[in-house]
């Protein structure tokens, strides 16, 4: 009589205790690099046919960071391959515990997964290292113009995907800040500025490349423009370099139809002079000033939420050197190159 109640209690304790769920890691890495992002994919079996879904709970990873707690599956059969991206942010990582639960009517135990530690490699780099470790990083455009009587500034636009665009940084430059950024790790893109010594010939700088497994070089040669500082060519104003010899032709083209005129005498044709004549006022028209209410932003470029380097501290009448669609191009006092926004610029 006991044993048969012994046998009974262990049938119940194993009826009660049956798992419904089966988690094994499908895919971990042999070795991870600090700053990276890698996947872990999971490989579920639930035994119960009728569920909501499968719920996943990471605890305990120190030097990780988990980006997608909703992961990409796969189904495979009755399994599911479910990936996860996480990124290693310490020299010292673990993979994370995991519970998973199952998520139905009925109420389950979850299953529990143990996370290991990790293998992780730091960088040595060289000083030119911009940060970066990704699949692949591309220069989409660049520009540089004139900052100070020391510095030019670069501005450029570069995509990546697999990284973490948002960590990227310069050793050793004078000034350097990212304007705006879009996207996610898996692609993105950034505007970043650097601000760098006018006797530097070529800016050239390396990121990690995760499937080359070395470090690729990137490079900006130094031609300075000497209109606005921009990425975009909606953000560049007139270009007055070649005003002088846009005029000597305007004149030329006057000159002609005046010896048409006085050889055909045909003085209505004279009405044509208006079109150049015009031209060449609005070419020579003086340089404008414009006027800075006090308090102003002055920004580093013509981009929403950019760098501010300076507040006006009174109102001030400076030099347009140029405008877009909402901002304005002026001249500071100090030679630098500014942006103001239009709605900060006297009405009166």
């Amino acid at each position: 009589m006991i044993k048969l109640l012994f046998l009974t209690l262990i049938f119940t304790a194993t009826l009660f205790a049956q798992k419904v769920l089966y988690v094994t890691y499908d895919k971990t890495p042999e070795r991870v690099i600090k700053g990276e992002i890698f996947t872990i994919t999971l490989k579920t079996l639930p035994v119960v046919r009728n569920f909501k879904k499968i719920q996943y709970n990471f605890s305990h990873h120190p030097g990780l960071s988990i980006l997608n707690t909703t992961p990409l599956r796969k189904k495979k059969g009755k399994f599911f391959y479910d990936t996860f991206n996480i990124l290693v942010t310490k020299k010292y990582a673990k993979l994370p515990d995991i519970k998973v639960s199952l998520i139905a009517n009925k109420q389950y135990e979850p299953t529990y997964l143990k996370g290991e530690k990790l293998n992780v490699i730091v960088l040595n780099p060289k000083k030119n290292f911009s940060n970066i470790i990704a699949n692949s990083m591309k220069l989409q455009e660049y520009k540089t113009t004139s900052y100070d009587k020391s510095h030019n500034i670069i501005v450029f636009i570069a995509t990546a995907k697999n990284a973490n665009l948002k960590v990227m940084h310069f050793q050793d430059i004078y000034k350097q800040g990212r304007e705006s950024f879009k996207g996610d790790y898996k692609s993105a893109k950034i505007i970043y500025y650097v601000v760098i010594d006018k006797r530097i010939e070529n800016f050239t700088f390396s990121y990690f490349n995760l499937l080359n497994n070395k470090y690729d070089l990137i490079n900006i040669p130094i031609v300075v423009d000497n209109d606005s500082v921009s990425t975009q060519s909606d953000l560049k104003p007139r270009d007055q370099s070649h005003d002088m010899l846009k005029t000597y032709i305007a004149i030329g083209i006057i000159a002609v139809i005046l010896l048409f005129v006085f050889i055909q005498k045909k003085y209505i044709y004279l009405i044509f002079t208006l079109i150049p004549l015009g031209y060449i006022i609005y070419l020579n028209m003086p340089e404008q000033d414009v006027c800075i209410k006090k308090g102003s932003n002055i920004y580093l470029l013509p981009v929403s939420n950019g760098t501010i380097f300076e507040t006006t501290q009174k109102e001030l009448h400076l030099p347009k050197e140029g405008s877009v669609t909402s901002f304005t191009k002026v001249k500071l006092q100090n030679e630098k190159i500014g942006w103001v926004k239009n709605e900060d610029t006297c009405t009166y």
